[in-house]
């Protein structure tokens, strides 16, 4: 993966991408309109026993607790109708996603009123963080449906993160942990060149205003 990032830091983009006026209000700059779903990861796609899969919590919290996908399922779930838009210059808009409010689900948690920062944890060996109050934003799911239908592997089955306000990278696939922090910490491309907080319609790419992404670079890859 740090090849990755360090090809990405060092590539310039030919061209800036049009979007019709209509849309221009949701279409962050420099982003073109998809109606592919790109599939971007590093690694094998992991492959999961829902009955030995947890998802677990711990850091500044007053016990830390593990969630079976079961218990997952039976609190009240919710769906969101949203655009997303990845740092690789794609955006998908009108996307369906089903799951549990991370806002539903922080009460079960018993996170210390100091914690103030989230660091997802997810396979293969990735990590990515927010700000607490980013995951309480009402769009803000722990996905296990797509469009009507089951997560597929590729796209982060059984659970990912979505948080459709920020770039995608920050939408972990494959979650397996929640920390709650006192203090932020960079996550996996958060140390290699990316933005800290990544805000699309602010074009927070990077760390440093040297780096541009090519408008082309998502169609070099996988989609569905």
């Amino acid at each position: 993966m740090h090849n990755k990032a360090e090809r990405l830091r060092k590539i310039t983009s030919v061209k800036i991408a049009e979007v019709a006026p209509e849309l221009a209000h949701r279409v962050p700059p420099g982003q073109t309109v998809t109606e592919r779903f790109p599939i971007l990861h590093e690694g094998e796609v992991p492959l999961y026993d829902l009955n030995s899969w947890s998802l677990r919590v711990f850091g500044e919290v007053e016990q830390e607790r593990t969630f079976s996908f079961e218990e997952l399922m039976a609190l009240p779930q919710s769906k969101t109708l949203c655009d997303i838009h990845c740092v690789t210059r794609w955006s998908k808009l009108g996307t369906e996603w089903e799951g549990v409010k991370f806002a539903d689900l922080l009460p079960l948690l018993g996170a210390k009123p100091e914690a103030r920062y989230v660091m997802i944890h997810a396979d293969e060996d990735y990590e990515t963080n927010l700000p607490l109050e980013d995951l309480l934003h009402e769009d803000v799911l722990l996905a296990h449906r797509f469009d009507g239908e089951p997560l597929t592997d590729k796209h982060g089955w059984p659970l990912r993160l979505l948080v459709p306000h920020l770039y995608f990278w920050k939408s972990a696939k494959w979650i397996r942990g929640i920390e709650f922090m006192k203090e932020d910490r960079p996550g996996f491309w958060e140390r290699n060149g990316f933005h800290n907080y990544a805000d699309p319609f602010k074009e927070e790419r990077f760390s440093s205003d040297e780096f541009l992404m090519p408008e082309d670079e998502w169609m070099k890859k996988e989609f569905d």
